[in-house]
């Protein structure tokens, strides 16, 4: 795994080793000592004046120069970034996730998003005098439903986030439009099992679940520079939509684009082996170690989907699933582009080239 404690002339600094490729040649880095077993006298001392402000061009320097091996790796690269939840009902976080993701496709990375609304739709059923129902967290949904689904997937929270990327200077380009959905689906059939043990096939409706993904239409959407916003619509053959779980639907846009990356924005920090202890916090972790976490239960409420998602995206080839909290400024970029991350990296060292 590259999340490696290794040093680079910087006291204290808990970085992981860049990524092999063109970068292998360089000499080989040194374990530095972990965070917390150095001393205060051991900090570099605080300084104002001209000194501080050389000091603090330095560090913006060697934040670029520590960037410079992952933009290089992953440049022409597609990157998944599955965006929704609470994350996107907070102004301030909307927006410097968006504003991340225009510096990926500025250097070259080809950043896809795929997005939730669930809070939104909810409130507009609400609206519409319809009550919400989750079915094992799918949300059960009649004609009248998907209706409202896909009107405000569609037609509001899609060209809100085109829009919000060319205020930050990029190029969005809808996902879906004239209809038409990138993603192809089937209903999906769930059952059900009742607390004497029996199961039962519980009809969903217009839930379906992504079987491919629409390669050439996608690639032709995006184009060199655009960042495609993709809403979780599916559509089967016949041109019947579906809502599809968000998630899912990242994993699949991952699975089919070959993608480097899937990254899940939360809103906790990644994979905890003692949930909401953050001394149990695991920065990089094997798939295997995931499935067993899964397991044992340890895995469990809103973070089963996400981790599914990824081991989803990793089994079928993504180098490599992320799931970072979005609510920490720049978190997109601070998990790509340093070495030491912020969130929790899953890998499948067992896949051949990794």
């Amino acid at each position: 795994m590259d999340r490696r404690v290794v040093s680079r002339g910087i006291v204290g600094l808990r970085v992981r080793r860049p990524p092999p490729g063109c970068l292998s040649c360089r000499p080989p880095l040194q374990s530095a000592p972990d965070r917390d077993t150095i001393s205060a006298a051991q900090q570099p001392e605080e300084r104002s004046g001209p000194e501080a402000i050389v000091e603090e061009a330095m560090r913006k320097a060697g934040a670029l120069i520590e960037a410079l091996p992952y933009i290089q790796r992953f440049r022409g690269k597609w990157v998944v970034v599955k965006f929704g939840g609470s994350a996107m009902e907070d102004e301030s976080v909307t927006n410097d996730v968006l504003e991340d993701v225009v510096f990926l496709a500025t250097v070259g990375i080809r950043p896809i998003i795929v997005h939730g609304g669930g809070k939104r739709i909810s409130r507009a059923m609400e609206m519409a005098g319809l009550e919400p129902t989750f079915i094992h967290g799918h949300r059960l949904t009649d004609r009248a439903t998907l209706e409202i689904v896909v009107r405000v997937l569609t037609e509001e929270v899609s060209p809100a986030i085109v829009r919000r990327i060319a205020a930050h200077g990029g190029c969005g380009a809808p996902g879906f439009r004239d209809g038409k959905s990138l993603l192809r689906a089937r209903k999906k059939s769930m059952t059900v099992t009742a607390d004497d043990g029996r199961t039962e096939e519980v009809d969903v409706r217009f839930v379906g679940e992504v079987t491919s993904v629409d390669v050439p239409r996608l690639s032709a959407l995006a184009g060199a520079e655009k960042i495609l916003v993709v809403p979780p619509i599916g559509q089967d053959e016949a041109g019947q939509l579906y809502n599809v779980n968000a998630d899912s639907a990242a994993a699949a846009v991952a699975r089919e684009l070959k993608a480097e990356k899937i990254v899940f924005l939360s809103d906790v920090h990644g994979i905890m082996t003692r949930p909401g202890d953050p001394g149990s916090f695991l920065s990089s972790v094997d798939k295997s170690e995931v499935d067993e976490l899964v397991a044992r239960g340890v895995i469990g409420g809103g973070m089963l989907p996400k981790v599914a998602a990824c081991l989803q995206a990793i089994s079928a080839g993504v180098r490599k699933a992320h799931i970072i909290d979005g609510r920490l400024a720049h978190s997109l970029l601070l998990e790509i582009f340093t070495d030491a991350g912020v969130g929790t990296e899953i890998v499948d060292t067992a896949a051949p080239g990794r």
